[in-house]
């Protein structure tokens, strides 16, 4: 078995914007809002207002680093390059848990949404299935599966722009009382840690430009579409979920009158739009869940590449590029057979795992701004100083604060997982004795 070719560069920036904006899922925004606003007190537009913040810091931090390192391997080659390379792989490590429990998660909440339309079906097939479409569509190439996402992502925007319509629809001309006003932005009753831990909580939902930095390799000219791309995609991410929400929690400041907190915007759905436009709304869901699907699918391949080319991973298998396709079918295969222990997991434990990965990621990135500032930075100008320190420190206090805002069932899984990482590297490097393979690829 022979490592075979390299990645292909054939994604323009319209490709790594939709790949991102499918990764993320416009209808996203919809699974956590009862939750949200339960947490934040009716605050939920308020708490993404938050996470913006958060969000943009650390995208700025992401066009830095893609633009040093326009590799494979995202954070985990960012903290290797700048810091160390045994940490880069505890961070890469835990980074993994975002991409590799996602897709796991993605089929999960396919087989919910599928069984409650067919309950006679048993679950375990919708979990098969879906991991069987997403990992053929992979196999098949980056740009089919590009071109696939374009329409998922139409048809999410489309259900979703139904569904504003009839909620300012119902506001303006229903019987609810409800006007529109800043409420769900501010109110004297509004709790700033409330909102914190809320806005912890939505950064899942920001995970899409993390995501395209693992595509670098295969897109024209990384060092000016791969930043380009994250701040499209974070900008357009963030004003459309403030808007959606702000509607929402206009029309309902107050979500305990649902009997089910969780599944509040499916009876939203009901109730704006009656059972047709209700039946609609769960077909748009299982459009969201294909197309997240084969994004992070697509993503946890590449990240499991740029470990494996490293050798960090078994480079035979996962540094493995077919010469052919130019896709790295072995991971792909793995992530597939992975996601299909969804038919055991429970998901609520494997979404915890989540939100660890997440700030760690998010995290480093800042900080790898910073720590190159100081080693390889050569001006000390007040504009770098501002760009290099300032700006990515700001993000990575957001980052920090938000990370220990987490449940402590999150806390605690994401250390397991990352102490099994430290005990695999000290294996790797026999104690730290030998170091760690390095970097095979060009940094561009």
């Amino acid at each position: 078995m022979s490592d075979g070719g390299q990645l292909k560069r054939s994604l323009k920036l319209r490709h790594v914007v939709f790949i991102g904006l499918a990764y993320m899922s416009p209808l996203a925004v919809f699974d956590t809002f009862g939750i949200i606003s339960d947490i934040t007190g009716g605050h939920v537009p308020a708490a993404y207002l938050l996470i913006i913040v958060a969000i943009f810091f650390t995208a700025y931090s992401y066009g830095r680093m893609v633009k040093k390192y326009p590799s494979a391997g995202s954070v985990y080659t960012y903290t290797r390059k700048t810091m160390n390379a045994h940490l880069g792989f505890l961070v890469g490590w835990s980074a993994m848990l975002d991409y590799l429990f996602l897709p796991m998660i993605n089929a999960l909440l396919a087989s919910i949404y599928m069984s409650s339309a067919f309950p006679g079906v048993p679950s375990w097939i919708w979990i098969f299935l879906t991991i069987v479409i997403t990992t053929a569509l992979n196999l098949f190439g980056v740009k089919l599966a590009v071109i696939f996402n374009y329409l998922l992502v139409i048809l999410q925007v489309l259900v979703t722009v139904i569904f504003v319509i009839l909620t300012i629809r119902m506001i303006m001309y229903g019987d609810t009382g409800n006007t529109f006003s800043l409420n769900p932005f501010y109110t004297e009753q509004l709790s700033f840690p409330a909102v914190f831990a809320g806005a912890s909580i939505l950064a899942l939902s920001f995970l899409g430009f993390d995501a395209v930095t693992t595509l670098a390799e295969e897109t024209i000219e990384p060092k000016k579409n791969i930043p380009r791309a994250i701040f499209i995609i974070a900008l357009s991410a963030g004003a459309f979920f403030v808007t959606v929400t702000y509607f929402m929690q206009s029309l309902f400041p107050d979500v305990s009158v649902f009997g089910d907190i969780e599944g509040a915007s499916p009876e939203i759905a009901r109730y704006i739009g009656g059972a047709l436009f209700h039946s609609i709304f769960i077909s748009g869901y299982v459009v969201a869940v294909l197309a997240c699907g084969i994004t992070q699918q697509m993503s946890a391949s590449r990240l499991l590449y740029g470990m494996g080319r490293d050798g960090v991973l078994p480079k035979k298998f996962f540094g493995y590029v077919h010469p052919r396709t130019g896709l790295p079918v072995f991971n792909i295969l793995l992530v597939g057979a992975l996601a299909l222990t969804a038919m055991f997991l429970d998901l609520t434990e494997a979404a915890s795992l989540i939100n660890f990965g997440a700030f760690v990621a998010f995290t480093f990135v800042n900080l790898s701004v910073i720590v190159y500032f100081f080693r390889r930075e050569k001006n000390r100008s007040v504009k770098s100083i501002i760009t290099s320190i300032i700006i990515p420190g700001a993000g990575l206090a957001f980052n920090i604060y938000l990370w220990f805002s987490l449940e402590k069932s999150a806390m605690i899984l994401g250390v397991v997982w990352a102490a099994i990482g430290f005990v695999y590297i000290l294996y790797l490097t026999k104690f730290f004795k030998v170091s760690p393979p390095e970097l095979s690829n060009n940094d561009q």
